[in-house]
């Protein structure tokens, strides 16, 4: 038996309305969230034609084939950045004309996972074994409607497609929960003396790939004692654990240092959800928006051409801010990365371009405030683990997190999370 795809019914609505005008296929991608049951689609965002392509797509009796698969996975790389951690791109969907209702299947098949490998090519993080690692693909007739619901396994280029089924419901967008965290950063990423060769981009994802895992790996502790993952969120038995960490030693020839407060968040559906359920969406979360905010920030470096300074002299760079734009009707939000001097109006016409939803700059959420998270750098071939930066502190940093688990009906929960080298832990509180 195939897997169940619940849909909120405004996904559907989205769908109908959309008009090829004249165009032979329309294609774009399904968001929401994977569990072991069923999974869940809140939104459906199709990708937005290339001016070259309008008039190319526009004769009936074009083929599948003229599909940019390269410009489609790109919409899809751009929109999983903008999902906060429980949230994924689940998979594709493509509306045809009648005509080429039989000619959909290879396409949307490629295209499956061209969006995969494209999505999870820079991720600080794997799905573990347990996960869901179906993704689906609908196809639409123009004419008929008819629909046609697939699923590929992305461990298994060459598998088969497996019928699925997709079914509307109303009120989906209500049924989430929220988990929100202010997170304190101090990562001090050492430059080894034998990768001086490499560019900054690079040490710093090295840098941040270590980092991700000590967060992996960190122990969360709910009221000073470990909670089983299998336990439902809000309850379950306590379990003693320890876990160390270690410090090393290196010769250096400079050092990164990403430093300030991000804005977290996180959502999960209300289903009987579990805690390794909240922590994993939170951590993803973290190393996503981390990750995001250096890959933003270099790719401006390189759209403005501004060079990495060889020399001694630090630099000092100020990562994009976090902006949340809620879904109508429900607490779950979406996110994008503003620069400084980046103009309101410039993020709201991304949103629309990304997401195909019409958004005002009033519905714009500011997550942070200015400058509150900046990147420097210094290259010196006198510099050490233990003494890269006057300004880096001699003790561990202690790292404090705020993390809320919300409703629609209002704050359930919340959680105090301090952060010490590799170990973390949540203090649990009624509100």
């Amino acid at each position: 038996m195939g897997r169940t795809y619940i849909v909120e019914e405004t996904v559907g609505q989205y769908l109908s309305n959309i008009n090829l005008q004249g165009k032979a296929f329309v294609s774009g991608l399904l968001i929401g969230q994977c569990s072991s049951q069923k999974d869940y689609v809140i939104l459906a965002t199709r990708t937005p034609p290339k001016e070259e392509q309008s008039e190319n797509l526009k004769h009936p009796k074009a083929k599948l084939d003229n599909l940019d698969e390269e410009w489609a996975t790109e919409h899809a790389y751009q929109v999983s950045r903008m999902l906060p951690g429980g949230l994924l791109v689940l998979g594709v969907f493509i509306i045809t004309t009648l005509e080429l209702a039989n000619d959909f299947q290879n396409a949307l098949r490629r295209l499956m996972y061209a969006v995969e490998k494209s999505i999870n090519r820079k991720r600080l993080w794997n799905f573990t074994e347990e996960e869901v690692s179906e993704r689906v693909t609908l196809h639409i007739c123009a004419s008929t409607k008819k629909i046609f619901c697939r699923t590929y396994d992305m461990h298994d280029p060459k598998g088969s497609a497996r019928p699925a089924d997709w079914k509307y419901q109303s009120g989906l967008l209500s049924s989430w929960l929220s988990l929100e965290c202010t997170v304190q950063i101090n990562i001090h990423i050492p430059l080894s003396a034998t990768s001086v060769s490499y560019t900054l981009e690079k040490n710093t994802k090295n840098g941040l790939t270590r980092w991700a895992k000590e967060i992996e790996n960190g122990v969360y502790l709910i009221n000073g004692q470990v909670k089983d993952e299998d336990c439902d969120l809000l309850e379950g038995q306590l379990l003693n654990s320890d876990h160390r960490s270690t410090a090393t030693v290196q010769i250096c020839s400079g050092s990164v240092n990403l430093k300030g407060t991000v804005k977290c968040r996180a959502y999960i559906h209300s289903s009987k959800p579990k805690v390794k359920d909240a922590v994993q969406a939170v951590k993803r979360d973290i190393l996503n928006t981390v990750a995001d905010r250096c890959e933003i920030l270099f790719e401006d470096l390189l759209l403005n051409e501004i060079p990495e300074k060889k020399d001694s002299e630090k630099e000092f760079h100020i990562l994009p801010y976090r902006v949340f734009v809620p879904l109508p009707g429900s607490t779950v939000m979406l996110c994008d990365y503003k620069f400084d001097d980046e103009p309101a109006e410039e993020i709201r016409d991304h949103f629309m371009e990304m997401l195909d939803h019409t958004i005002q700059i009033e519905d714009l959420k500011i997550a942070e405030e200015i400058n509150t998270a900046c990147m420097s750098s210094s290259m010196n071939s006198q510099a050490s683990l233990d003494n890269t930066d006057d300004e880096q502190p001699k003790q561990p940093v202690k790292t404090t997190m705020l993390l809320k688990i919300q409703q629609n009906i209002g704050v359930i929960a919340a959680f105090t999370v301090a952060v010490l080298a590799a170990g973390i832990s949540f203090h649990y509180f009624s509100d």
